[in-house]
C-alpha cells in the first residue's frame, strides 16, 4: 500500500480516538480552523526550508505538510481520492487555462 494511503487511513481511524493520547484526535477535537492553521504553519516551515542552503531539510517539513492536509482533508469529508480525481481532470489543461476557468 502506498505510504499516502496508510497514513490516510490511519488519520480517519484517529479521528474518534482521545484526544489526550493521540495528536491527530487532538487536532479533530480543536476543529478545522485549528487544523488549518496547523497546516498554514507546515506551508511556511516548508517554504523557510525551501529557501535554505540545506535541500534535504526540505523533507521533514514536507513530510509535515502532507500529514496536517491529509487531517484538513479528512475533517472536510475529502480524501486523497478526490485530490487525484481533481488532478486528472486537469491533465492536459494548460496551467493558465485551468486558472482562468475558475
Amino acid at each position: 500500500m502506498d505510504p499516502l494511503d496508510t497514513l490516510e487511513a490511519t488519520i480517519r481511524a484517529r479521528r474518534g480516538a482521545d484526544p489526550a493520547s493521540s495528536y491527530t484526535a487532538s487536532l479533530f477535537a480543536r476543529g478545522r480552523g485549528r487544523i488549518a492553521q496547523k497546516f498554514g504553519e507546515e506551508a511556511v516551515e516548508t517554504v523557510i526550508a525551501a529557501c535554505g542552503a540545506d535541500p534535504a531539510k526540505i523533507v521533514p517539513e514536507a513530510a509535515d505538510l502532507l500529514f496536517h492536509l491529509l487531517v484538513l482533508l479528512a475533517d472536510a469529508g475529502l480524501s486523497l481520492d478526490d485530490v487525484r480525481a481533481e488532478l486528472t481532470r486537469r491533465e492536459g489543461v494548460s496551467g493558465h487555462d485551468e486558472k482562468a476557468a475558475r
